[in-house]
């Protein structure tokens, strides 16, 4: 058995080993949840909050103010959305029924979309490669940042159905592709991050295409809702994003980034260096600083040597890089890994940077946590249980490994990707240049730089 063989080999059994850690860990949130009656950590601390980002948007698209009372920042596509998957009845008397008693349409819509998701993994990855298509589909489909999305009910999980229709193997038509990535962005603002990097492997074409289709489907929802203009929707956010202050251990049980914890470490409303002693807490305004700016930097390279040699690096891999370096610089929650993850698990078990990401991309998928620290318990009301519970508050590890285990993915891949464009160079040199060969055209009936001498 040659190397390369042996490799594929124990990458298989070391994926299926584990997911099956998922599935143990899996077994144990439901037998928690049976037990105990709520969710064990590190999903949402609120047991009575279930499903209510779904259920308090859906609200606010029946009513005037979302913009201005509200302060969201969801673009209108998300209310537009939710009035079609809903019950009107449910929302018009503030004094009525529950929520999530009375709108069984929307309860149904989110298990209904969480399945579509499952499916849709499932045929991506065969598609890509069969052998390990079972583990990866689990391991996102079942996985951590996949059932806190669902717990909550945030309409993450429809804008993933886009992103893998609009970013996978499954679609062939461009026009559909690029409806799917332009609802997607519409969804969630951030993935405006991979538009730009097609413009990285210079797909002109397809960057003007789908940027055209977000722009239309920006201003059909728009239209449709009456407010969410483009200022609104800025302001809204410069304000969510500079007042975030971390108030207590609970907001940094499932973040993304290390923002949370370095706001907890300044103290601005917890007085943290009291208890770790203020040396530590300026070693740790050093140091998770210092990792963010790593993360970012290195996507920054890998993006410029993609630029040079745009043919050797994949789609999927600048999609990757794209959205991480917008997930790492600003905190959106940790269910958004699952859209990172999505396109690491289309990575090839091969060399040693590859396997790392997917194994740590496997780690994020756990959905539980190791509790090294105790805090008071609470009796709190449980939408699963039906009435009051006892809920058990810990200080989890993955609180603290979690956001820099997605750093290091990026890192990873980073630097599998500017090696990738180190050894093209090597390879091929500058002569004779390839680099515009797979270019689309700027604009239809623009000659390509790779034809202009033909």
């Amino acid at each position: 058995m040659n190397n390369r063989k042996l490799q594929l080999k124990t990458g298989i059994i070391s994926e299926y080993l584990l997911a099956f850690t998922i599935f143990i860990s899996l077994i144990y949130v439901l037998w928690w949840t049976w037990v105990f009656g709520y969710l064990p950590q590190p999903f949402f601390y609120q047991p009575n909050d279930t499903y209510m980002d779904w259920f308090n948007t859906a609200y606010w698209a029946r009513q005037t103010g979302a913009y201005d009372s509200w302060l969201t920042i969801y673009p209108p596509i998300s209310f537009v959305a939710l009035r079609l998957m809903g019950l009107d009845r449910c929302y018009m008397d503030p004094n009525g029924p529950e929520l999530r008693d009375c709108d069984w349409v929307g309860l149904v819509a989110i298990h209904v979309i969480f399945l579509l998701n499952l499916f849709l993994l499932a045929r991506t990855y065969i598609k890509i490669d069969k052998k390990t298509a079972l583990a990866r589909s689990f391991a996102l489909g079942a996985g951590l940042p996949m059932l806190y999305a669902v717990e909550r009910g945030n309409l993450l999980i429809l804008c993933f159905t886009c992103v893998v229709l609009g970013l996978g193997p499954l679609l062939k038509s461009v026009r559909l592709r690029w409806l799917f990535v332009g609802l997607a962005v519409n969804f969630k603002v951030y993935l405006v991050a991979i538009l730009a990097a097609q413009l990285i492997r210079r797909r002109w074409f397809w960057f003007e295409g789908a940027a055209g289709v977000t722009v239309l489907v920006y201003a059909v929802s728009y239209g449709i809702y009456g407010s969410g203009s483009p200022l609104e929707i800025y302001s809204n956010i410069v304000s969510f994003s500079s007042g975030y202050i971390s108030a207590q251990v609970t907001d940094l049980w499932y973040s993304i980034t290390y923002i949370p914890f370095i706001s907890l470490l300044e103290g601005q409303s917890f007085p943290v260096s009291g208890i770790v002693g203020s040396a530590r807490a300026e070693m740790g305004l050093l140091i998770l600083p210092l990792l963010i700016k790593t993360g970012q930097l290195s996507i920054v390279f890998a993006a410029i040597a993609a630029w040079l040699r745009p043919e050797v690096v994949s789609v999927h891999r600048l999609s990757f890089l794209a959205v991480t370096l917008a997930l790492i610089s600003s905190e959106a929650g940790g269910y958004t890994q699952i859209i990172a993850i999505f396109f690491v698990f289309m990575e090839r078990w091969k060399g040693v940077l590859r396997p790392s990401a997917i194994v740590l991309a496997y780690i994020l998928c756990i959905p539980s946590d190791i509790i090294i620290g105790s805090l008071p318990t609470a009796v709190m009301d449980s939408y699963l249980a039906g009435g009051r519970v006892e809920v058990k508050f810990g200080v989890g590890l993955g609180m603290f490994l979690r956001p820099g285990l997605l750093i290091l993915i990026g890192m990873a891949l980073s630097a599998e990707t500017i090696y990738r464009v180190y050894r093209d160079i090597g390879r091929h040199g500058w002569s004779s240049r390839w680099r515009y060969r797979r270019d689309w055209p700027i604009l239809p009936g623009v000659i390509s730089p790779a034809n202009k001498n033909k």
